[in-house]
Parts: C-alpha cells; structure tokens; sequence
C-alpha cells in the first residue's frame, strides 16, 4: 500500500496526553540492563593499552610477555586487525582509531589490547605489553593547527574544496563554502559593522553510562555484539567490515543506553572487542574506565569563528559573513562544514558567506553533541548579533524579529524554507513574562536564537496484533530520549485503542530490517512514520478479516476508534467488531495479523529556538549563578509533551555546562589533565535553575501528524544566550567559552585598563 507522508490535520486521542513511561519502572528498580550489565557464560575480561602520547611513532611492540601471563587468553594489536577497507578512507580511518597502526595520534590512542579470565589479570598483562615510541611534535591549538607551520599530523592530507589543488600537505583537510548575493556589496550599505572573534572550548557529551560491549565470536564464523549504542545497524556494518565478516553474519543487540548525546554513534572498542572474542575462542566483555571515555572517546570541536555583520539604521542586516575552523582530531572530519551551514540558518540575508575549515589536532577523533557544531556558530554569530543590535539602538528581540527567516526564505546553506518556527519563536519570547522580571545589581539578561536541520533516514518497523487483542511494536531505532513511550501513542493513535495495549521493544539487527543511527532527531520523527505506515497496513488486514467474518465485501468496511464498522444501510444489522474480537479469531481466517513498514523518511522539516537566560556575576570572583532560563521551540507536534519538554530542559542544561565550566583542558606534553568528573565539570542540580520551557506547534508538511525532531535544537541557543547575558552583567563582551571565572575576572581587568 502506498503511503502518504503529506500532513493531514487531524485531531487526536492519544497523541500529545502523558501516559507513564514503558521502561520507568525498570529502570528506577535496576532491572534495566545497560552495556555493562549483560554478561555470558565463560566471558574473559578485555582491556585496552593507551598512548601516553600526543604523537608518537609506534616502532615495536613486543607482546610476548604479557602472552605468557597466566590466565591471558589473547592479545592484539594492529596485525590483529588488518585493514580490509579497500581503499574506503573513512573506514580507514575508523580503522586507525580503534587500533593505532603506524602512529598513535593522541594521548588515549589504543594501541594494543588483551583478554583475560579477571579484571587483575588483564592490568597485569596490559603493563607487561611493551611499546617503544619515537615522540614526534604535537599540535592540540585549532588556531596553531592550522598555521603552515605547525607540526603535520598526516602527510597524506591535502587540503579539499580548494580552486587549485595543493602541492603541500596540510592539517586542515577540507574548505566549504555557503552563501548567496554579494557580501562585499552589502557590507557597503550597511550603516553599522561588528566584526569580532570568538574560541570555544573542546567539551565532551558527559553521559553517565561509559561505552560498554560483550563479543562472541563463535568458531563457524558468526557473532554477537551486545553493546550500549545509537545505532546498532551502523555499528553491525562497521564492524562487519572492519573485521572482514558478512554483516548478516554478526548480529547485534542495543542495550539500554546512559546517555549518548551523539557520543555513542561511532565504533571505539567494539571492533577490539570483537577480535579479542575472535583470537581467544571465548567471549569478551570490554567497558571502558572514565578516564578512557574522556581520552579516547569522541568530544566536541574546539573552534574559532570569524563573525562580520552590518545593519543599516533601520535594523536590517545588509551583510553576514563568518569564517569557521574547528577542530576534528586527527582524522578528517565535516564538523566544520555543518558549522557553516547553520551559522546565520535563522535569517532573511540577501548577502551572506560562510567559510569552514576542518583542522587536524593531536587530540581524540570528534564526534557528535547533540546539535554538532551548531551551538558554537550560533555562540559567535549570536553574540555578534546582539552586539550589533544594541549599535543600531535596537531591542535586541525586535531586531531578530525584524531580520528573521519566513517561509520562502532561501536559507543561508541554500534550501528554501517551508513552514517554519522562528518567528513564532521570537514572538513568544517577546510577549514571555520572564522577557519583563526586574533584574537586579550584577545581574544580566540574554536571548539568543538557534537552528538545526533534522534527519530521517532508512527505517524499518514490525507491528504485531497478539489474539488477545495486544500489539507488539518492534522498531530499529534506539531509544535514546523516550521514543518508545511515544511511538506507542502513535500506534495507539492510529489503530484507536488505549496506550496501554501496545508494547514498544527494540529489535536487534537480525530481526528487523535495516534502521540509520538515532541521531538528527530522527528517532521519534521517522519511527512514527513507519509506526503510522505499519499501523494501517495491519488496519487494511483487519478490515479483510472483519470482511470474511461477516461475509460481505472488504470495500464495506471502514476502520474507527479500534472498530470494523460495516457501512451503508444494506450492513445496518451486523454492528462493530473490535481489534480484540477480530484478533481472537485470527486463526481461523488467515493467521497472524501484522503490519510492516519500510521507508525513507525524507522531508524531516527544519528546527528552530529561542531561548532567554537571566545570570548573576560576582565581581570580586568572577562566579556565576544562574537565575532563570526559559526555552521556546517548535516540536512541529508534540507526541508526548514531557518528553518533549525534558529534551528542551535537556539541552539546556547540558549548554549551561558547555558555556560557564566544561572544558577539555591539555598540557604543554599534549596530555588530557582533567579526564574525570572531578576535574571535568558537570552541571549537578544547584548548579541549575528551574528551566521553564514553552512547546510552540506549527506542523511539519511532511509528517502525518506534523512532527518535528526536537533533541539538537535545544543545545543549540544557550551558549550564546548565556554569553549575551553575562556580558550585559559584567559590561564586557564574552568572546571565549566557557566563561569560567578566571576568564570573567580576566575580562574585567582588562575593562578596567
């Protein structure tokens, strides 16, 4: 049957009510299991050796003392892994990172690994391995990294997206550019130009739950993978490939997940895991320590950002231009590029320019938070933004309402517009109560906008009708923020019965079609619209067998509130029958009733926010308190409203951290200094207030219910929310994040001359 994606309008029964989560109970009594809480019969213990260098070349490795170790069943290194990419650069590179090959490129780099009956064992074996290492010149400064003089982290590098392809190899690996019009141009009619620059510091995504697997590789050639993931598919493909398998060999089953954030969609120690299980005939069990997690597991981008932008008198921006690098570790990365996509998403410029350049650093491979490279964009842009609102005399609202994108606007990265929340957005913001509360002595206040594209993808659903008139939803993508409570209101929804008869699982890889990774707030958006799919194709199959049960033609029946209603007068006397009364009888008019779905879900529909931030600023200390915060975001249609919410508070709060403590913090030796919660900085609860949030809807053309994704944009704002209302405390602006008391202080000293 096709299906149509288009928006249909409709009201709701279950959609949008709060019903209880599915896995609450489980996971407030410890019965849920997360990665390192699975275990299997006869398991050995693996555990990873680490460079204790940023940049080192790997001379010799002698493993033959640690083999000889009572209770070692296998050790590995980069010989144990050969490479089987053919000639793929990015799985290559995947590659090098789970295992260094020729150089280690990191404090952290995994260079050898082993598997033994006990946790004592495997330390023991780990400190009798023995490397020798020929130290090499380190770069961890995006802005030193990217100078021609830096130290070259690999000289098979030439920098992409150039006119002229380069004779030289470079740290920075691509250039990407995005725009329209003429900013030189523009830049000529504007009456007012603020032109500054901004740094931000590496951060890392701070889950709770460190990366956990267990591998088994049997002797005829197939293998489990149990593991604490965003994607189990993407990881069955990776380490399929990696270790020279047919994925439909390895199935993999996703554990509950502590946290991810985008930290947990990229393989580190599974493919090691999976060796280790593969030379040692048994099981393995690898879970990375915290200090692991925060040295060799991927962080954030730091970044510097160039913003020019100039208005006329009456408030409108003539000319926008940004230049962007951000770090992407030592392998080539496109975090720059998105960057440069989402720098100036939320306005309507005739005049606009973007530059990103993607930087090697000696420091762990990047990856993913949340909203990537997003929220550090609109930091810079943002600040710029409010800097130069208040040189015009503008109300810094009123000035992003004046310049806002609009449904038709051609975006800065290209596409045009649809219906979209920006406006909506600020409008709510200028009329919220919290805009007009007092502030008092060192106290300041910020607002700031943020956007971020959102994702679909290849997503595969299974939707199973028991005889008791039950439905099991068995779906491919990881629920990483509730999706499961909310895709059983939406089989609900369209099947017409309570929330309480449907039971979400995830399926893993050998049991459903293939799903993309959880990530671009794709999960609820696409698993919906499979979810929707699958439901009313088990609802044509309940309409046949409704049918032959009465004996009349299935174009006379009809599907309402959980019933097979006959219709027209000729029917009157045959009533309704129920999807219980229906299912009872399955087996005798065909068998089981279920509904499948296979789709791309494109058209996932753009995200906008705004956020307000009231701060306090001590002076004599530099410390900061805040005082209030308040999130607005289009959700496009809120499926279920308190997940909803706590993805806004979520996002928040974790921006909170970002902007005022969280920082990766490296030696003069290129070594990590702070890889712990001690010395890494969280928020924890009296470190935050209240986040009050407000759900905006303005529905998505190419969802039926209007969904948007909602997990990204909610980071997105607050570092620049933050920073506007620091600095409009302390009277200076913020150019570098986070703002942590010595760089406030810093910054007042130098106010004072």
């Amino acid at each position: 049957m096709n299906f149509d994606p288009r928006f249909s309008g409709r009201k709701f029964t279950s959609v949008g009510t709060r019903p209880i989560r599915p896995d609450g109970i489980d996971k407030v009594t410890g019965r849920a299991r997360y990665g390192a809480d699975f275990n299997m019969a006869g398991q050995l213990v693996g555990r990873v050796l680490r460079s204790p260098h940023a940049h080192a070349r790997i001379v010799k490795i002698d493993t033959s003392k640690a083999e000889k170790l009572a209770g070692v069943k296998a050790v590995i290194t980069a010989a144990d892994l050969p490479d089987l990419t053919d000639g793929d650069a990015a799985m290559y590179d995947v590659l090098d990172n789970c295992m260094a090959r020729t150089k280690a490129l990191y404090d952290g780099h995994a260079v050898a690994a082993v598997a033994a009956i006990d946790a004592r064992t495997a330390r023991q074996a780990l400190k009798l391995i023995e490397v020798e290492y020929e130290l090499l010149a380190h770069v961890t400064d995006v802005d030193e990294a990217a100078k021609h003089t830096a130290p070259l982290i690999n000289d098979a590098i030439f920098t992409e997206g150039l006119e002229e392809k380069p004779v030289k190899p470079s740290n920075v690996t691509k250039r990407s550019q995005f725009g329209h019009g003429d900013v030189h141009q523009g830049f000529g009619h504007a009456d007012f130009i603020v032109e500054r620059s901004f740094k931000t510091e590496q951060t890392h995504q701070g889950y709770i739950e460190p990366h956990a697997c267990v591998a088994n590789f049997s002797s005829d050639g197939t293998a489990d993978l149990w593991v604490c993931t965003q994607g189990h598919f993407v990881y069955r493909q990776h380490c399929a490939q990696l270790l020279g398998m047919e994925a439909s060999k390895l199935r993999v089953t996703s554990s509950e997940i502590g946290g991810g954030f985008g930290g947990k969609t990229h393989v580190w120690a599974e493919p090691v895991a999976l060796a280790l299980s593969r030379k040692a005939g048994r099981p393995v069990k690898l879970v990375m320590t915290r200090d692991e997690v925060f040295r060799a597991s991927g962080p954030t981008s730091a970044t510097s950002i160039d913003v020019k932008i100039g208005a006329r008198k009456d408030g409108t921006i003539t000319a926008a231009e940004a230049t962007l690098r951000y770090s992407c570790g030592p392998y080539a990365g496109s975090w720059a590029e998105i960057g440069a996509m989402t720098a100036f998403a939320c306005y309507k410029l005739d005049n606009v320019k973007t530059v990103g350049y993607e930087v090697l650093v000696n420091r762990p491979k990047t990856a993913a938070y949340r909203a990537p490279s997003a929220p550090m964009a609109a930091f810079a842009v943002e600040s710029a933004v409010d800097e130069l609102a208040k040189e015009v005399g503008m109300d810094p609202v009123e000035f992003r309402i004046r310049n806002a994108a609009q449904e038709g606007t051609r975006s800065s990265y290209g596409p045009v517009y649809g219906p979209i929340g920006i406006g909506p957005t600020l409008e709510a913001v200028k009329s919220h109560p919290h805009m007009k509360a007092p502030l008092g002595k060192n106290q300041g206040r910020g607002m700031a906008c943020g956007f971020w594209f959102n994702f679909g993808g290849q997503t595969c659903t299974d939707l199973n009708i028991g005889m008791d008139g039950s439905v099991s939803l068995a779906v491919g993508t990881v629920d990483v923020g509730g999706s499961r409570a909310s895709l059983s209101l939406v089989a609900a929804e369209e099947l017409g019965i309570a929330y309480e008869q449907v039971k979400a699982i995830v399926a893993d890889t050998s049991s459903l079609g293939y799903n993309d990774m959880t990530d671009g707030s794709r999960g609820t958006f696409s698993s919906s619209m499979a979810t929707i799919s699958a439901a009313r194709n088990a609802i044509r199959i309940l309409r046949e067998r409704a049918a032959q049960m009465w004996d009349i033609a299935v174009d006379d029946v009809v599907w309402e509130k959980g019933h097979a209603i006959a219709k027209g007068e000729k029917h009157g006397n045959l009533g309704k029958l129920s999807l219980k009364e229906i299912a009872v009888e399955s087996g005798k008019t065909g068998g089981p009733i279920a509904g499948h779905s296979e789709l791309v879900a494109d058209g996932a529909g753009v995200s906008f926010a705004t956020h307000i931030c009231d701060i306090e600023v001590d002076p004599e200390t530099g410390a900061t308190r805040v005082l209030r915060y308040t999130v607005v975001q289009d959700a496009g249609k809120a499926v279920h409203p308190t997940y909803v919410e706590g993805q806004y508070q979520g996002g928040a709060a974790q921006g909170i951290g970002w902007a005022l403590n969280e920082e990766y913090i490296y030696g003069k030796d290129g070594r990590l200094q702070n890889a712990g919660f001690l010395d890494y900085r969280i928020p924890v609860c009296s470190d935050l207030p209240m986040i009050d949030t407000q759900i905006l809807e303005i529905p998505n053309p190419n969802h039926p219910y209007g969904v948007r994704g909602v997990g990204e944009t909610s980071i997105v704002p607050p570092l620049a929310a933050i920073a506007n209302a620091v600095s409009n405390a302390v009277g200076v602006r913020m150019t570098h994040i986070p703002m942590s008391p010595p760089r406030i202080l810093a910054a007042l000293e130098e106010r004072a001359g």
